[in-house]
């Protein structure tokens, strides 16, 4: 089959059992892996983007040929960047200097502009946290109004939790049979989880959210310390889980070498969830996970440095 553009190998990815692993961890259960790392821009976000733009573009929001303008750790920004380069919108991406330069340089290849936003005053490179992403949304907010841009907002545009909720959950659901009994993820927009707890909710599947142990950590693109996320509210969820940034990146590596899977720092914080959840309140159960992204995204940080 012969795709009219790049767009229509959105979606559809591959759910891959861990059976590997959970045999090399001891486990009473399965955990099963979303492929959305294999997206076009290499992350779930292209899902969202793909949505918020055509959502935009139907209802009259976004004009034809008319600039795009979102803030991002480098996911998002690299689904709108391969989005409205297909659809002619000039994209302009605002993203904090503490992001993987990795991120910056794709979606500059693809056509984007990128502002990098300096980080607030104590922050570490490679670890952005809710100050740094307060300084990158004033700079959206400032070159919005500047540009008469059409603002992505990925942490308040309902079609980034719908992208979910009639894609990602539904197509877990009918790859694994109906044989999973929960979900977790970890949190950025809540898009992902929001989306994904509404439909599994009415399978009787309990979604769990994954946060960070502190407000500084490496698992970039989420875990901002941000209480009141729209896309969560009313969401329901079983429970939270804590993942610190040294078990996010021992998962991720155990994810490449037992079962031959790249992806970053919020993979291996979502199989840390998944580990949790059969440790405890799901033992015996099926936990679905997302592998978010590419650890192609993270080669210039600690995430592969020393590994075994």
């Amino acid at each position: 089959m012969i795709l009219p553009d790049i767009t229509y190998a959105i979606g559809n990815s591959p759910l891959v059992a861990l059976d590997r692993l959970t045999a090399h961890l001891g486990l009473d259960g399965r955990i099963l892996a979303k492929c959305d790392y294999l997206s076009p821009g290499f992350s779930k976000k292209d899902r969202a983007a793909l949505a918020v733009i055509q959502s935009a573009r139907a209802t009259g929001d976004l004009a034809e040929g008319q600039t795009v303008v979102e803030l991002t750790s480098g996911n998002m920004g690299t689904g709108l960047a391969i989005v409205c380069g297909i659809y002619g919108h000039p994209f302009v991406a605002v993203m904090s200097e503490g992001n993987s330069p990795e991120r910056a340089a794709m979606m500059r290849a693809l056509g984007a502009e990128v502002l990098l936003v300096p980080q607030a005053d104590g922050s570490a490179r490679g670890e952005v946290s809710g100050a740094d992403l307060a300084l990158v949304e004033a700079a959206a907010q400032t070159l919005t109004r500047e540009r008469a841009a059409f603002r992505a907002d990925q942490f308040v545009h309902p079609s980034n939790p719908q992208a979910h909720e009639t894609g990602t959950a539904p197509e877990i659901w009918e790859q694994s049979e109906g044989s999973v009994t929960a979900f977790c993820d970890f949190i950025g927009s809540g898009g992902t989880l929001g989306g994904a707890a509404r439909f599994f909710a009415s399978q009787g599947v309990k979604s769990y959210a994954i946060h960070p142990d502190t407000p500084t950590h490496p698992i970039q693109g989420g875990g901002y310390s941000m209480p009141n996320l729209a896309h969560l509210k009313g969401v329901p969820l079983a429970g939270t889980l804590t993942v610190t940034g040294k078990a996010a990146r021992e998962h991720a590596r155990l994810l490449a070498r037992h079962e031959g899977i790249f992806g970053g720092f919020s993979a291996g914080a979502n199989l840390a969830g998944a580990v949790q959840l059969l440790q405890d309140s799901e033992q015996g159960g099926t936990v679905a996970i997302v592998i978010c992204d590419s650890g192609l995204k993270y080669l210039s940080t600690d995430l592969w440095d020393d590994t075994p």
